[in-house]
């Protein structure tokens, strides 16, 4: 039995080591894991021990973290050296996800002006720790921004986990619901269950029950009937990566929601902090990650297809921004055309 009051803190960094909620376990039972080496966290960020884009982004900057304080290294230069080594390592684990390399090159920049071992680890940690707070309150004014686009009595349908376990705290797409919630509005949420990993049974029916929310949940193949049949009014999901051009990088049948959203005239919304846009990387350029075949063929232990078949597994697709409503962030929510209105936001951050 999982009690209610128990905080769903999905990471955080305590006694110098890093403390994460195990996600595998979940609904089941709800285990805590402690890491003292980077290569731990690398680890449960490639089995998703830890996931979600900014919670990854918070785990890679923590795991550099626990790098400056394994490192023997006696000057700047090999400190520096130490940590280049666990960034890579670190940041090979999940290509998609925009927040993974962001968080660890904030870390890089902020130890590189350390003019001391002691100091560079000092700046390190601090920086680490500061992320993880200022994500909990990124995600509450993101909500906050996002809860005026729904109305009381609202369905919303939401794919994936974009909950507090997918974030330090609070969350992105949940942050919203919970948002609109905390302004007085009453709202039920359909999950998906988000195969083949089943994040959203698994998770996000999970986190949503905790916390006292009308939740059901439905097959990702029952999204048309559900949308034809009128029991939804409004979308919103997270996203691991959204470029410049609002093209937008989330977990796999994101994209089949979204045109089940058009079709019906359902606002299809993304909820993300700036830290998940890339303003750089083309839509065509970002790598989708694959993932292994086993997860499809089967559930856990047991087989569910025959071997010596042949697996497409894909992680993440790409929704164009042409069927995405708006993009809530922290600072403001963007509408189409993305190209004009993404860049604002970023004028609005300096």
């Amino acid at each position: 039995m999982i009690e209610k009051n128990i905080s769903l803190c999905t990471v955080e960094w305590k006694n110098n080591k890093v403390v994460m909620i195990d996600q595998t376990k979940l609904p089941n039972e709800l285990v805590f894991v402690e890491y003292d080496n980077y290569d731990q966290v690398a680890n449960a960020i490639k089995t998703l021990i830890v996931r979600g884009a900014p919670a990854i982004g918070v785990s890679g900057a923590f795991g550099l973290a626990l790098a400056v304080l394994q490192s023997n290294a006696s000057a700047k230069d090999e400190l520096i050296l130490d940590l280049e080594t666990a960034q890579r390592i670190l940041f090979a684990t999940r290509p998609t996800a925009i927040n993974l390399g962001w968080g660890l090159e904030k870390i890089m920049t902020a130890a590189k002006t350390g003019n001391s071992v002691e100091e560079i680890k000092d700046i390190v940690i601090s920086t680490a720790k500061k992320m993880a707070d200022e994500d909990i309150e990124i995600n509450k004014t993101m909500g906050k921004n996002g809860s005026s686009l729904f109305d009381d009595n609202d369905t919303i349908m939401t794919h994936c986990n974009a909950g507090a376990l997918a974030t330090v705290g609070y969350g992105t797409a949940l942050g919203v619901i919970r948002a609109t919630r905390e302004s007085g509005k009453n709202v039920k949420v359909i999950a998906t269950e988000t195969r083949p990993i089943q994040q959203g049974s698994r998770l996000t029916a999970f986190e949503l029950k905790h916390d006292g929310f009308d939740v059901s949940l439905v097959p990702d193949t029952a999204v048309g009937y559900s949308m034809a049949n009128g029991l939804v009014n409004k979308v919103v999901v997270g996203a691991d990566r959204i470029v410049k051009t609002g093209h937008v990088f989330n977990k796999i049948g994101t994209y089949q929601v979204a045109t089940m959203a058009k079709q019906h005239g359902i606002p299809f919304y993304v909820a993300a902090p700036l830290s998940t846009i890339d303003l750089e990387t083309k839509a065509d350029d970002v790598i989708i990650e694959m993932r292994k075949g086993t997860e499809v063929t089967g559930i856990g232990e047991k087989k569910t297809a025959p071997d010596g078949i042949g697996v497409i597994n894909p992680a993440f697709d790409m929704t164009p921004p042409e069927l995405v409503s708006g993009i809530i962030t922290e600072k403001g929510v963007a509408k189409f055309p993305y190209e004009e209105s993404i860049p604002k936001l970023f004028e609005a951050n300096n």
